[in-house]
């Protein structure tokens, strides 16, 4: 489809995206004020983080407004903003786009570290939603638009978007990547996919969605496939350039992707197989391994519930999306982590969103759930426990 005057434009959701963001930063920062210091971790108490960056203490207080989501890979990415990377550790595994933007905002007067990072991820999050609204319009129609903001923005792991982490910045990256070659602006959908990718290194997986939008678009429409598999290939230089800053400063390409196989040593793996045991642990120890697999449940059954009444691009982009950590799993808790991942596929919330319309008392259920296991999964995070 070409650009023309019925395309949705960016400003016509300006005013539910203000309110589902208002709403959403209300409840993380009423949630954060009432549970912060409310529970104490296990033995031996706040756990420490192998990051180098000092971690807030876990007591009551009006700071947990700010400080309650400074938690675990949260503070990675504030050391990374503030200190840079180092060949003896683990840093290597965050990719840098998002601390570069924090440690840009923080040279702002009277900003800090923390801030910087809050307001990296807000207005992420914020720009991410409006341009959410317009391509679900696009897709979906203007309906559902409204429905699936709620969705995105009340998914039990949606508190990382407003979190000082990447996930708000990749969510932004990758619908605009999505936006622009819907509507055959492939040089800026090369470039925020390339960003994407240079936020997390799951970005890749934009490479095969945008090039299976190319190839539709030259079937399907006669376009000329050279420039937009271009642009889908463009996503590699994200990557790449990160690879290769690696190897000039420390003489090490490829020790982002090592940095993180160090973290799951045991794949790859075969993906089936890891649900299989995901299920059982689940059976078995309920706790942690329970809440995995319920979050990444429900991501699993919106994208299923969509995947027949939108484009091809978007199944192949969820797919693989999921398929990549499934094939890495982490010994003992094989979803560890997956929960905050699948945060990002918004064609869940869309798969949710359609059948909102169609079953309106279904979708109100889905979404009161979806808010209660936001409650609980923040409650938990804020206090230091094994939420990741």
């Amino acid at each position: 489809m070409s650009v023309n005057a019925a395309e949705p434009r960016l400003r016509e959701g300006l005013r539910d995206v203000v309110v589902v963001f208002l709403v959403a930063r209300l409840l993380l920062f009423g949630l954060s004020a009432v549970t912060g210091g409310l529970l104490l971790p296990p033995p031996p108490g706040q756990p420490t983080t192998d990051s180098g960056y000092p971690a807030p203490a876990l007591e009551p207080g009006w700071h947990m407004l700010f400080t309650a989501t400074e938690r675990q890979d949260g503070l990675w990415f504030l050391r990374l903003g503030t200190q840079g990377y180092s060949g003896d550790d683990a840093s290597a595994a965050f990719f840098p786009l998002y601390p570069v933007l924090v440690r840009t905002v923080s040279w702002l007067p009277l900003v800090g570290p923390l801030g910087a990072a809050l307001l990296v991820s807000n207005v992420s999050f914020f720009a991410a939603l409006l341009v959410l609204h317009a391509l679900t319009r696009r897709e979906l129609g203007a309906r559902a638009a409204p429905r699936a903001l709620r969705f995105v923005a009340l998914f039990p792991t949606a508190f990382f978007f407003l979190a000082p982490y990447s996930e708000s910045l990749f969510l932004l990256l990758s619908v605009s990547a999505f936006w622009f070659a819907r509507r055959e602006r492939w040089a800026l959908a090369g470039a925020a996919a390339a960003a994407a990718a240079l936020t997390r290194s799951v970005g890749a997986v934009l490479i095969l969605a945008l090039a299976v939008e190319a190839v539709r678009q030259w079937r399907g429409e006669g376009r000329a496939p050279l420039p937009r598999l271009a642009g889908a290939a463009a996503a590699a230089a994200g990557p790449l350039l990160y690879l290769g800053w690696w190897q000039v400063r420390f003489g090490d390409f490829w020790a982002p992707l090592d940095a993180q196989r160090a973290w799951r040593p045991d794949g790859p793996a075969e993906p089936i197989g890891v649900l299989v045991d995901a299920v059982r642990l689940a059976w078995e120890h309920q706790t942690w391994w329970l809440i995995d697999l319920a979050v990444v449940a429900m991501a699993i059954a919106g994208i299923v519930l969509v995947a027949r009444r939108i484009p091809l691009t978007y199944t192949v982009y969820a797919a693989a999306s999921l398929l990549l950590p499934l094939l890495f799993p982490l010994n003992g808790r094989p979803l560890m982590s997956m929960p905050r991942f699948v945060a990002v596929l918004f064609p869940a919330a869309w798969g949710f969103a359609r059948l909102a319309e169609r079953r309106p008392r279904a979708g109100d259920a889905i979404l009161l759930g979806a808010a209660a296991g936001y409650g609980i999964l923040v409650t938990l995070f804020v206090n230091w426990l094994y939420i990741f």
